[in-house]
């Protein structure tokens, strides 16, 4: 672990909603599972599907762009879509995901989607930026976001290791796990929030009532452990300076904002001033030399790569342009940089993931590790989870677990070779 100690700076890049083989089944060497392959999608009996249905479009109408079925296969995206253009989104929710794995064996993406012809289709995404990056570098093709379903419980993850307490959640927020009777809504029966809801601190959406509000959190949080130890840290959010001033953008997301939740980040704390900021600083904080130990990166809508509402490349381009930052600071040689996805998207995956909770962890997601330590032209087969990036922090810094969860998830040691760095030549 005192190799660990080499590394002055972590930057974790928080991408959207794409499973690894949606990207990354091309890279060489990868456990991926490429087009045109069958992906034995069943009904809700269990029963072969004999093709998909038609992609719809972002407004839910079925897209002219695609054919009015498909086969019951992987398919290529791109003569549909360019990476540059915009599909439909596809439902991620708690429940939903928990069904299409279906116990592991991956075969109800299809059924269990709002988007179902949709779930089957991958990029090839190795010439892309974040691919090029990932074939100089290390990728992880065992790597699983470590809750079930979507954003909104995958960010609290990443920073609590937990799923929220609501108690007294508003009844018509109180979920129907029941499969014949499916209500997958904010919060679980027994009063967690687990889809997307909101703080009672700013930033929210405009008009909710405060009833409906998540109420202030009080669990750890890594932000918590690493000022504890002294650990300078930034969430650093695109779009936050106009969200929190009561503008935000079109594509600003108030549920990715985890910090937000908790009381010791409430609205007029120190804490929120100095640890939530907006994005733009993080290119000054590089410039000026006043880069915290660890970085959170969270970009705005248009640059974090979620299907509907973003292209892939865009997304990309901008992952692109916070690496070369760093490539091209002082700050590169001792710097490790993770990029990685909160959650699939509803997209489908062939791997199923390990068991561990009623929480998770979900189907599998890339993760990149970017870094002058980082090995070369290298995929990672560890087994590592969202919660293996707090726990290498935790084992850097000599942090106290914030969970079990967090405690027992891989580090990601085996992604970096600190031998003889001192001659290493570092690719663009």
């Amino acid at each position: 672990m005192d190799d660990l100690r080499h590394i002055k700076h972590f930057v974790v890049i928080y991408q959207e909603n794409w499973s690894f083989d949606a990207l990354y089944a091309e890279i060489p060497g990868a456990n991926g599972y490429g087009p045109g392959r069958n992906a034995y999608q069943v009904d809700k009996s269990g029963n072969p599907l004999a093709s998909i249905p038609q992609p719809l479009d972002y407004n839910g109408n079925p897209d002219p762009r695609f054919p009015a079925s498909l086969p019951d296969q992987t398919y290529d995206l791109a003569p549909y879509v360019p990476p540059s253009g915009t599909t439909g989104d596809l439902i991620h929710r708690f429940y939903h995901e928990q069904l299409q794995i279906d116990g592991g064996t991956m075969d109800k993406f299809v059924t269990w989607s709002d988007n179902g012809g949709l779930t089957l289709s991958e990029y090839d995404a190795s010439s892309l930026p974040e691919g090029l990056l990932a074939q100089k570098y290390t990728i992880a093709d065992n790597f699983f976001h470590s809750a079930f379903g979507g954003s909104f419980l995958n960010h609290q993850f990443l920073i609590c290791a937990c799923a929220p307490p609501w108690p007294g959640a508003p009844p018509s927020y109180i979920s129907n796990p029941d499969p014949n009777n499916l209500n997958d809504n904010h919060v679980t029966p027994d009063g967690y929030a687990v889809n997307t809801s909101y703080s009672t601190y700013s930033p929210h959406p405009a008009g909710i009532p405060a009833a409906d509000l998540v109420p202030p959190q009080t669990n750890p949080t890594i932000g918590d452990r690493l000022s504890d130890a002294g650990v300078s840290w930034k969430w650093y959010s695109g779009g936050w300076n106009n969200a929190i001033a009561g503008n935000p953008d079109p594509l600003f997301q108030f549920h990715h904002q985890p910090f937000a939740y908790y009381k010791n980040y409430a609205d007029g704390t120190a804490a929120r001033q100095a640890h939530l900021r907006d994005e733009t600083e993080f290119f000054t904080d590089v410039q000026n030399g006043t880069l915290p130990d660890v970085v959170f990166i969270k970009p705005i809508g248009a640059g974090n790569e979620h299907p509907g509402y973003t292209s892939l490349l865009e997304g990309q381009q901008h992952v692109q342009l916070l690496v070369q930052t760093i490539r091209h600071s002082k700050y590169w040689h001792d710097t490790a940089i993770i990029i990685t996805y909160d959650e699939n998207g509803g997209r489908w995956d062939h791997v199923g993931p390990p068991k561990v909770d009623r929480w998770g962890p979900g189907s599998r997601v890339p993760a990149v590790v970017v870094s002058h330590f980082a090995r070369k032209h290298y995929v990672d087969h560890t087994q590592y989870e969202t919660l293996s990036i707090i726990r290498t922090l935790e084992l850097r810094y000599g942090l106290k677990p914030l969970t079990s969860r967090d405690e027992l998830a891989a580090p990601m040691l085996n992604a970096f070779d600190f031998r003889d760095h001192d001659d290493r030549d570092d690719p663009e």
